[in-house]
């Protein structure tokens, strides 16, 4: 959504990397930019048409800490989902990390030419009334959201406050990701 909004052409690919084998005592930084580096050494790309082709590949992923320092991903279940979302109103942190390459076909192998990673994140007060929570779950996306926490549409209305990049909580760090884009080459391309 973020990237179709930025008018930034993409292509969706898979990827077959195991989130629960990465190190999750590790502090959220840490934790969520190994995700999304272990994505990429788990993407799938079709291969090149030519010798010296470019191609750049974007994975990232994005986890919650709640005020007490607890990290979680997406809800498990509904009764998950409505526990992570009355911890947040005591506040939440939400980070996303990035990591971007930029890949060159040769000898029939996509080789890693230049690679950025990054991590941006947000402090943010969401508070959804108990008497709102059954119509929050049937207007968002929730219980695929990192902390079921969907800030964009229907959510806009229980976001009180937000320090720090909106769009890293929404999924995608875009500002840092498009300055990224830019030293790749990206736009020139």
């Amino acid at each position: 959504m973020l990237l179709d909004q930025a008018k930034i052409p993409f292509i969706q690919v898979g990827q077959k990397a195991d989130e629960q084998a990465c190190d999750w005592g590790k502090p959220l930084e840490q934790l969520t930019a190994s995700i999304a580096e272990h994505k990429m050494n788990h993407v799938i790309l079709p291969d090149g048409n030519k010798e010296g082709e470019v191609c750049f590949v974007l994975t990232a992923d994005t986890l919650s800490q709640e005020a007490d320092g607890t990290i979680s991903g997406k809800p498990i279940d509904k009764a998950d989902a409505i526990k992570k979302i009355k911890a947040a109103r005591a506040g939440m942190r939400t980070g996303t990390a990035f990591c971007l390459d930029r890949r060159v076909w040769h000898n029939g192998i996509w080789e890693i030419e230049k690679r950025i990673e990054q991590f941006v994140d947000a402090q943010y007060e969401f508070n959804i009334p108990d008497e709102w929570v059954t119509i929050y779950f049937q207007d968002s996306n929730a219980l695929n959201a990192s902390g079921a926490i969907m800030i964009e549409e229907f959510g806009t209305q229980f976001l009180k406050s937000v320090s720090g990049s909106y769009s890293a909580i929404v999924g995608l760090p875009m500002y840092e990701l498009r300055e990224a884009l830019e030293e790749l080459g990206f736009f020139g391309n």
